[in-house]
C-alpha cells in the first residue's frame, strides 16, 4: 500500500486484507465537503484491483457515519461560483459527489458501510454503494434534500436500485426519518445490532465470511451483477456463461477446487 494516496479528511489502515477507511470529520458529523470527497475517491480508486486488499470497511468518527453534504462549505462554493455561470459550477461539484458513489460502488473488493449515529443525504448515498450494510439500532437515517428546497440528485438512481422506487419515492417526498430498524426492513442495511459490541461482532462476523472467498472471483462476480441492470436477461447470461468459464480456468478455482478436495481452507483464507 505504498502508493495510498495522502489524506486529511480520512483515517486509513491496512491490517489481515481489510482496509478502513474512516471518515474523520466528526465536529461536522463527518459531512462532506469538497476535499473529503476528492480524497474518498483517490482512496476507492487506489486499491482497485490490489489483491492484498480483500475487503473495504467504510465508517465513520466519533459516533456517526455521514451527515451527508456539508452545506456550509456548498454555501460558500455556490457564493464563490463566477458570476457569468453559477449554474455550471454548482452542477460541476455535485457531479463530482455521483462520481464518488460511483467509485465506492465499483470497487472491486466488498465494501462493508459500519454505520452509527447520523446518516443523512449523501451518507445513504455511501451506504446504498456499499456491499454490505450494518448498522445501530439507534441510528438516524433520512433524506433532507427536498426540506431544503434541493433535491437528491446525484444519490437518486443508488437509492432506487437499493430499496426500490416505492420506498425511494416515500422517503425523498417526505423527509421522513428513520431508525436502524427500519433501514434494515426496507433494505436499506442488512443487519441491525443493539450496541456497538454487537456491531462489532457482526463486522468480525463478516469480514470471516469474505475473507473464505477468493478475491479474483468477488471481483468478477460484483461486475457480473452490476452487468444485470437494465440489460436484456439472454445477452447477461451470455456473458455470465464467458465470465464463468474465465473462472473456472483460473489458478483461484483450481486452488478452491484442490482444497475441497483435500477438506482444507483455500490459500486465500488460511
Amino acid at each position: 500500500m505504498t502508493s495510498q494516496p495522502e489524506v486529511t479528511t480520512l483515517l486509513t489502515s491496512l491490517a489481515d486484507g481489510v482496509l478502513s477507511v474512516t471518515l474523520n470529520r466528526p465536529d461536522r458529523r463527518n459531512a462532506l465537503s469538497p476535499r473529503m470527497i476528492d480524497e474518498l475517491i483517490a482512496v476507492f480508486t487506489s486499491v482497485a484491483g490490489k489483491a492484498q486488499v480483500q475487503a473495504i470497511v467504510l465508517r465513520g468518527a466519533g459516533g456517526s457515519f455521514c451527515a451527508g453534504a456539508d452545506i456550509k462549505e456548498m454555501s460558500a462554493a455556490a457564493a464563490a461560483a463566477p458570476v457569468a455561470d453559477p449554474k455550471a459550477a454548482i452542477a460541476r461539484n455535485n457531479r463530482r459527489y455521483g462520481e464518488l458513489v460511483c467509485a465506492v460502488q465499483a470497487a472491486t473488493q466488498p465494501v462493508v458501510a459500519v454505520i452509527e449515529g447520523v446518516v443523512l443525504g449523501g451518507g445513504i448515498g455511501l451506504v446504498c454503494a456499499s456491499d454490505i450494510a450494518l448498522c445501530l439500532g439507534d441510528s438516524r437515517f433520512g433524506l433532507p434534500e427536498t426540506g431544503l428546497g434541493l433535491i437528491p440528485a446525484q444519490i437518486a438512481p443508488f437509492v432506487v436500485q437499493r430499496i426500490g422506487l416505492t420506498q425511494a419515492r416515500r422517503l425523498m417526498l417526505t423527509g421522513a426519518r428513520f431508525d436502524g430498524t427500519e433501514a434494515a426492513r426496507i433494505g436499506l442495511t442488512h443487519q441491525v445490532c443493539a450496541d456497538v459490541s454487537a456491531l462489532e461482532a457482526a463486522l468480525a462476523g463478516v469480514l470471516a465470511q469474505i475473507r473464505r472467498c477468493a478475491p479474483g472471483a468477488n471481483a468478477a462476480t460484483k461486475r457480473l451483477l452490476f452487468a444485470t441492470l437494465g440489460r436484456d436477461l439472454g445477452g447477461v447470461l451470455d456473458e455470465a456463461s464467458q465470465v464463468f468459464a474465465e473462472a473456472s480456468l483460473s489458478e483461484e478455482a483450481r486452488e478452491g477446487t484442490m482444497a475441497f478436495l483435500q477438506k482444507r481452507l483455500p490459500k486465500w483464507a488460511s
